[in-house]
């Protein structure tokens, strides 16, 4: 699969940058065994003790990411998604799948006060990070979705699912192997992590939130109980430096422009990866002032990094005191 496969606008950045923020605490050669593959513009692996067979399920994986693409990707013009983003004005039928994640995208735009936008693309890609080309103005509101169909108010109105698909990506995966009766492993997509059971030793598996800067210890250590995703928002990897300053994948729909609010990174915990995923894009979004009000209004549980002169500072919210080693 390509780079261009599926949702690197704004979450492709997130996949790499999980792969370095968020990695499991031990590896292959401690007692795991595994697979992986490619899918979304970044990679998959899943993780477990050695007795279970995990070979039969991996074309069941496959096939899955390969359905979302088709349906969600905005890098294929043939996609479900952009499809329905080149077409004028109105509603129009669509599969159940899209619609639950579209209507979730708007939910979390409303709970979030626009800081999570799904009509933010052609922002993205006139930043350089995406492929949604023209647009108008960011306008949530003017989307739709329920009752089997999606719809706009406007013909220039598209849905970017980036910042939401890949959490359901990874969720539908779980479920597929806890519905193959298997069980105590780590499934991660692109850097977002989530666990079914525990960790062959019989503790929780363990998650290492590096360092945003490269060659520096980890900043902390959270246990992923059984059932739990996590993911983080930041701009280690999708960026760019123009000017003396750093532009990065994630839109501030507020300010039309990449956000710039002191954050360094934002890590979410969440029973579903999918809100995980939406979550901690809104909320860096937010800002280092929103962004933790809103975690804290709505009980999420979340630890931000922000920038402190030349460190940074933390801020928990949420019960992710009670999860952090």
């Amino acid at each position: 699969m390509t780079e261009r496969a599926y949702f690197p606008s704004r979450r492709h950045a997130l996949g790499l940058i999980g792969a370095t923020l968020l990695c499991p605490r031990t590896g292959w050669a401690q007692g795991l065994d595994g697979i992986s593959g490619a899918a979304f513009g970044t990679g998959w692996r899943l993780v477990g003790p050695p007795v279970v067979d995990l070979m039969n399920i991996q074309p069941d994986i496959e096939a899955l990411f390969a359905t979302i693409d088709r349906q969600m990707s905005p890098w294929r013009p043939d996609s479900a998604l952009s499809q329905f983003n080149a077409a004028p004005a109105g509603s129009q039928a669509a599969e159940a799948e899209i619609i639950h994640v579209a209507h979730h995208a708007l939910t979390l735009a409303n709970q979030s006060g626009g800081a999570f936008d799904p009509t933010v693309g052609p922002l993205v890609a006139q930043w350089g990070f995406g492929p949604i080309e023209g647009g108008a103005t960011p306008n949530w509101r003017g989307l739709s979705a329920g009752n089997g169909r999606i719809g706009k108010t406007q013909g220039d109105l598209t849905f970017d699912l980036c910042g939401i698909a890949k959490g359901r990506a990874l969720d539908l995966a779980v479920d597929l192997a806890a519905q193959a009766n298997l069980g105590n492993l780590l499934f991660d997509l692109g850097g977002e992590l989530k666990a079914l059971g525990h960790h062959p030793s019989g503790r929780d598996w363990q998650i290492a939130v590096q360092h945003p800067l490269p060659d520096h210890a980890p900043t902390a250590m959270i246990r992923l109980p059984t059932g739990r995703a996590v993911a983080t928002s930041g701009q280690r990897t999708q960026s760019y430096e123009l000017g003396g300053r750093v532009y990065g994948h994630i839109i501030d729909p507020a300010a039309r422009s990449p956000a710039d609010t002191g954050l360094l990174t934002v890590t979410v915990l969440a029973d579903e990866a999918m809100m995980a995923d939406g979550w901690a894009t809104a909320l860096f979004a937010a800002g280092a002032t929103d962004g933790p009000a809103q975690a804290s209004d709505h009980a999420i549980d979340a630890l931000f990094l922000v920038r402190d002169g030349a460190s940074f500072r933390q801020i928990r919210t949420g019960a992710i005191e009670g999860i952090l080693l």
